[in-house]
């Protein structure tokens, strides 16, 4: 059995940005901000290690833990032409206790 070595990389600012979307603000996200996690729209090709990156440069924050939630887009009829939404990735972010990110703020 080989076992991996979590290494982060340093990663620059612009592909920070382009690895973090847009915050997602819903009731059950909302919740959670109970448990210290915030959800993250994220790039559908970045892994926890480069998400866990980027929001620890962007935010200044430490972060415990990314779980990744891949949403697969719906197929629906408008005016009876069959369409499909966009594939989403969420990523759900523990942060380390006493450590927060104000998300009503900009970046």
């Amino acid at each position: 059995m080989i076992k991996y070595r979590n290494k982060l990389k340093e990663i620059d600012l612009n592909k920070s940005y382009q690895i973090i979307h847009k915050p997602i603000l819903t009731e059950k996200a909302t919740k959670l901000s109970e448990f210290n996690k915030v959800v993250f729209e994220v790039a559908s090709k970045s892994n926890k290690n480069e998400i866990k990156g980027a929001i620890e440069q962007l935010f200044s924050v430490k972060v415990k833990a990314v779980n990744i939630i891949n949403t697969k887009g719906k197929v629906k009829r408008f005016k009876g032409v069959l369409g499909k939404r966009n594939d989403v990735k969420k990523a759900v972010i523990t942060l380390v206790e006493g450590n927060t990110i104000d998300i009503s703020a900009g970046v």
